[in-house]
């Protein structure tokens, strides 16, 4: 596209508005998962399998971005995939069983994989080099804002109707964004005779499939007592060496290596990996424990949340209108230190934290992913050929939906045994002879049915308050080796 483009405003639009509906549906279902999982007729842990399941498959999907762009056109590709992804959801919301739910948020998240990386390299490629400063910034508020006001719609929209609309919402922005992407998208160059690299793209898929599984069963299963999962486990390393040395051994491989070779793309990519396991943790834990331990309704939750999305929004306003002197290290920096704080206060967060905390501490997050998320992606591209655009869209596109399911996932287990240990911690003090359970008569002696039943359901509370807490701590710590990834950019990072 190097003839100057029209309508570039109404591209921006309808791109964006495929971002955002992709990136809403990571996190537009957390809310509503308590109601999800009485409807589908499944346990805690297995109805984590409908956040997981579509954030693996964009990442297995996001892969081959580049070469399907390349090979059947941008512009097909993308009215493909903003098609099926708007069907994908309306069969989401029609699903009638655990299983049905699973297969088809794997549907969606196949076709919505590509929506990211198209959106963000048409909109490198439609503005000039003086502006992408700022076309980035509008791109980086559709990613960040997508997941963090998912749950706030979703909570609305599970408490005005139902679960189901979580996924019909998708179908008029579909329609839209799909109508208006057609008539004034430019037509981009294919190559037909582009081979598709299959060794590769399989050893990945196995690599990323085996390695989510061992993360989603590997406490359910025990872990690697499970013949089950030291099997993922080895089909996941072994996927991955595979596919290292196919990838810089190949002919054409179809992530090419070039791409690493960049310091500036692998640094900004790494840290996208990071901080995106974090924001979506978070998001994934801050719901449910509004909802099951302060008592908030879904609706309430969702508003608690929508803070960090002016955070957000305030941060990529601020950051665009800086001047091209500033150095981006020191804005990441600052957002790093920031995130790390706040998720530490959230440790030390009780059910009966106010509204106002909750409320400030979601802004000063939102605000501080926003001060990363615009200067890494600027930096990502400053010294790498364009020509290598599209893939590098990609490969980070994977890398986020990698960090995010890895993020869900390792929170989710650890949470799962922080509860164990903790309960089993908490209830080894409480015998018959303990004085300070003698209050009320029998109400409070484990050696009654009622007194044991009350006793477990306060020690099971206490023991769901520690594990939510150790989790926030962990992600807390998240941001130091982010920090120190800093190091390896060079004082030439400015805009």
């Amino acid at each position: 596209m190097s003839e100057p483009v029209r309508h570039r405003l109404l591209i921006s639009i309808f791109s964006m508005m495929g971002t955002l509906m992709q990136v809403l549906d990571s996190t537009i279902a957390n809310v509503a998962l308590p109601y999800m999982q009485g409807s589908l007729n499944t346990t805690i842990d297995q109805i984590s399998w409908v956040l997981t399941s579509y954030v693996i498959a964009s990442a297995i999907a996001t892969a081959p971005v580049g070469w399907l762009s390349t090979r059947f056109g941008r512009k097909n590709l993308y009215l493909t995939c903003m098609i099926g992804f708007t069907l994908a959801s309306m069969l989401c919301g029609a699903a009638q069983s655990l299983t049905q739910m699973v297969v088809f948020r794997i549907l969606q998240g196949c076709f919505g994989a590509a929506l990211i990386p198209l959106s963000q390299a048409t909109m490198l490629d439609i503005y000039p080099a003086e502006k992408r400063n700022q076309a980035m910034a509008a791109f980086g508020m559709g990613v960040m804002i997508g997941p963090i006001l998912g749950p706030t719609l979703g909570g609305y929209l599970t408490d005005a109707f139902d679960w189901r609309w979580v996924f019909y919402i998708n179908l008029p922005i579909g329609i839209v964004a799909t109508t208006g992407l057609a008539i004034f998208l430019p037509r981009a160059p294919r190559n037909d005779g582009l081979r598709f690299d299959v060794v590769g793209f399989t050893v990945l898929a196995v690599a990323v499939g085996a390695f989510q599984l061992m993360l989603d069963r590997g406490q359910t299963e025990d872990w690697f007592n499970s013949r089950e999962i030291v099997v993922e486990a080895v089909l996941g390393g072994l996927g991955a060496y595979l596919f290292l040395v196919h990838m810089f051994t190949a002919k054409k491989p179809f992530i090419p290596p070039e791409l690493f070779k960049d310091r500036y793309f692998t640094t900004a990519t790494l840290l996208m990996f990071t901080t995106n396991t974090v924001m979506m943790a978070s998001s994934a834990l801050i719901a449910p424990y509004l909802q099951n331990l302060s008592g908030h309704s879904v609706s309430e939750t969702g508003l608690l949340m929508a803070p960090r999305g002016f955070g957000t929004m305030g941060a990529m306003i601020f950051i665009s209108r800086l001047s091209t002197g500033v150095d981006q290290r020191k804005l990441m920096a600052m957002g790093l230190s920031v995130l790390g704080v706040s998720m530490f206060d959230m440790s030390h967060w009780t059910p009966d934290v106010s509204a106002t905390r909750v409320g400030l501490t979601m802004v000063i997050q939102g605000f501080s992913m926003g001060c990363i998320w615009n200067p890494v992606t600027v930096i990502s591209f400053t010294t790498l050929p364009a020509y290598l655009r599209g893939d590098a869209t990609a490969v980070q596109s994977l890398c986020r939906n990698i960090g995010a399911a890895i993020g869900i996932s390792v929170t989710a287990f650890m949470l799962a045994r922080n509860i164990q240990a903790s309960h089993a911690g908490l209830a080894a003090g409480l015998t018959p002879f303990n004085r300070l359970l003698q209050w009320g008569g029998n109400l409070g002696d484990p050696a009654t049915m009622k007194g044991a039943a009350l006793l477990d359901q306060m020690v099971t509370r206490q023991a769901l308050i520690i594990a939510y807490n150790n989790d926030f701590l962990m992600m807390s710590i998240v941001s130091i080796p982010a920090l120190l990834m800093l190091l390896l950019l060079r004082r030439g990072g400015r805009t």
